[in-house]
């Protein structure tokens, strides 16, 4: 023991310590910063920079941004607010535009009088997409003159120079990501419009140019979007809103910018049965909300019992109505401006101010009460609305006590389709869910049983968008998910949040047929774990399986494909002359068509399959989406099928 405690110790000396000097401490631990170095960091390169441009717009000086995407994946953003000062910082000897992009922690946002509410607050922001681009371009159009300077991986190619005169303001950059660092290099045209979208509703007036240079349109030219909202978030929530039908006729928009912390809240109820609240800080989406939508709902809740009972209209009621009543159906944005927010870290998911919870309450409590007694139509059916999603949670409730019940009553409670596997430490542990007990039994077969399980699932589930809460559980398919899955609903958040003390396992796996009843089976399910079970995909416990499209046989050599690009390399590499004639080709369109050595191969190992873990970018975009695809409005589904027909890929 003592020899090995004296090898360690000669080992570790001062030799050992290294100081990572500028940004190179960005480039070696990039995930601390950024997040990650997938798909969802490199877009947050943009949103970095996009930032910076809307606090200029914040501050006043800014009403005009423009994003471009380049055929070689670069980004350039440019905005006509004041430019970036460009004079020397004495104490540093250097252009202050170039301390700003390659010093972290150097900026305008700490300085109270220049930026008085922004996003960034650490500093880190525009140098860390410096640090992580092989190549960046600033230009700044300031004081008359044009002052440019560029840099390779942070580090500059020369000082900044004056390039010209310009009767311009405003700052442009134009940066490609480094793919040396990030394992995905091509932007999302949808990721980067809905954020640019959502932006525009936050900052009213403000006008954003989209263009993407990948792609031409009808018209010969680049495609892409203008974003531009007078109304702010009160047409935000009517865009969130217009695949549903709406209880009142115009949003309720409550507003206050008069006091230290302006307020904006804009709320809808319509016929749906889920509660949809998103909150911002300062522009942030904060994913987990905080003491502003804490601040909310206790007004919300208190307010409108209030005038419940007042109004007589809870009289025959024999159930107690609570919180979560007053809220089913509702659609709400809520944004604040706080001069110095607490959040919890960098990714700045849950806001802390405890004074912003009271400057929200008051806002809502006073301006909701007034619309009621001035809207007494509009009022009552808001009441009726929150009286029907009581009675309807009583129901779901003794519906999920029931489920719940029967679970410990017929001993293991599992499921008797239910294949388990050996494993009980969840994190090692998976879950199938099969379209059809043909496939089932294929997998069945060819499964690791040490590991994982499998649950057959026999034909479409309920559409549970269009359902109550209470007819859910009565779905034989549903009850044996949340059997097999070990959840229950209730924590003390809340009755209907999910319970996942006892979850069975951290990988839930979506395995479907790869044609068009099979895209529709996935999304049916996808939509139930979306609306009940969101905490699984927060977390990261939800996948789709990828079976491939196609077998290539030649002789007793076979390939398997999961592209169209795929199945023709393949087919080059087999057939003699490339002719396709020469070799069997199969189109797997259902996964009964696999023997079970085949399914384990290309689809369960977990040494050689292909999974796409499922996360969500944008609540907003993703709620509006389901709501469209899968809700009772028709008009706006067939809208999105005519917009987006040509990139659909269809077997016929």
């Amino acid at each position: 023991m003592s020899e090995i405690t004296d090898k360690k110790s000669t080992d570790y000396s001062a030799d050992n310590i290294q100081v990572l000097e500028g940004l190179e401490a960005v480039r070696k631990r990039p995930a601390m910063y950024i997040g990650d170095i997938g798909i969802k960091g490199l877009h947050h390169l943009v949103w970095e920079v996009v930032d910076n441009s809307i606090d200029e717009a914040m501050a006043g000086y800014c009403d005009e941004i423009n994003v471009e995407i380049n055929e070689d994946n670069s980004v350039a953003v440019s905005d006509n607010g004041r430019g970036i000062p460009t004079g020397i910082i004495a104490k540093m000897g250097k252009s202050a535009l170039e301390v700003v992009m390659t010093v972290l922690h150097a900026g305008g946002k700490f300085d109270k009088d220049t930026y008085k509410v922004s996003g960034g607050l650490h500093g880190v922001g525009v140098s860390c997409v410096n640090a992580l681009s092989s190549h960046l371009t600033v230009t700044v159009n300031r004081d008359g003159k044009t002052f440019r300077q560029e840099y390779k991986q942070g580090i500059p190619q020369y000082d900044v120079k004056e390039i010209g005169i310009s009767d311009e303001h405003g700052t442009k950059v134009h940066f490609l990501p480094d793919s040396s660092i990030f394992t995905e290099s091509v932007y999302k045209y949808e990721t980067v419009a809905a954020r640019l979208r959502e932006l525009s509703f936050l900052n009213k007036g403000i006008k954003i140019n989209f263009k993407d240079h990948r792609e031409v349109g009808e018209d010969g030219l680049s495609i892409g979007e203008t974003f531009y909202s007078q109304g702010g978030i009160k047409e935000f929530v009517s865009y969130l809103d217009s695949s549903r039908q709406q209880l009142i006729p115009e949003p309720l928009y409550l507003e206050d910018t008069t006091g230290p912390i302006p307020v904006e809240v804009a709320m809808l109820y319509n016929t749906s049965y889920s509660e949809n609240v998103y909150s911002y800080v300062n522009n942030i989406n904060t994913v987990e909300g905080g003491t502003h939508v804490a601040g909310f709902r206790r007004a919300l809740t208190r307010t409108l019992k209030s005038y419940a009972d007042k109004s007589g209209l809870l009289d025959k009621l024999k159930i107690e109505i609570t919180g979560d009543d007053f809220r089913e159906g509702l659609s709400a944005v809520i944004s604040v401006k706080v001069a110095e927010p607490q959040f919890e870290g960098q990714t700045k998911t849950k806001l802390g101010n405890s004074d912003v919870m009271g400057a929200v309450d008051i806002l809502v409590g006073e301006m909701l009460n007034n619309y009621l007694e001035e809207h007494p139509r509009e009022a009552k059916i808001i009441v009726s609305k929150v009286i029907l999603a009581a009675q309807a949670r009583f129901a779901a409730r003794k519906a999920r006590e029931m489920v719940q019940r029967k679970n410990v009553l017929s001993g293991t409670g599992l499921p008797g389709k239910l294949a388990d596997c050996a494993e009980s430490d969840p994190a090692q542990c998976e879950l199938y869910l099969v379209e059809g007990d043909s496939a089932g039994g294929s997998a069945k077969q060819g499964r690791d049983r040490r590991t994982q399980a499998i649950l057959p699932l026999r034909g479409k589930i309920l559409n549970v968008e269009k359902a109550q809460e209470h007819r859910i559980y009565d779905n034989e398919e549903i009850k044996n998910m949340i059997t097999a899955l070990g959840v229950s609903f209730g924590t003390p958040e809340g009755d209907k949040e999910l319970n996942m003390v006892k979850l069975r396992y951290h990988k839930i796996i979506i395995m479907t047929d790869a044609d068009i009843d099979g895209s529709h089976i996935r999304t049916l399910i996808l939509t139930f774990f979306f609306r009940y079970m969101r905490a699984l995909i927060d977390n990261g416990y939800l996948y789709i399986a990828l079976p491939p499209l196609y077998q290539i046989k030649k002789g007793k050599e076979e390939r398997y494909c999961w592209t169209e690009a795929q199945r023709e390399v393949a087919v080059k590499e087999l057939a003699k002359d490339g002719k396709e004639d020469s070799v069997g080709i199969q189109r797997y369109k259902g996964l009964g068509e696999m023997n079970p050595e085949q399914l384990w191969t290309t689809t369960m190992d977990p040494e050689r399959r292909s999974l796409k873990r499922v996360s969500i970018e944008s609540a907003a975009e993703a709620d509006l989406l389901f709501s469209m695809l899968m809700g009772d409005e028709v008009a706006p589904r067939r809208d999105f099928i005519e917009k987006n027909a040509k990139y659909a890929k269809v077997d016929v």
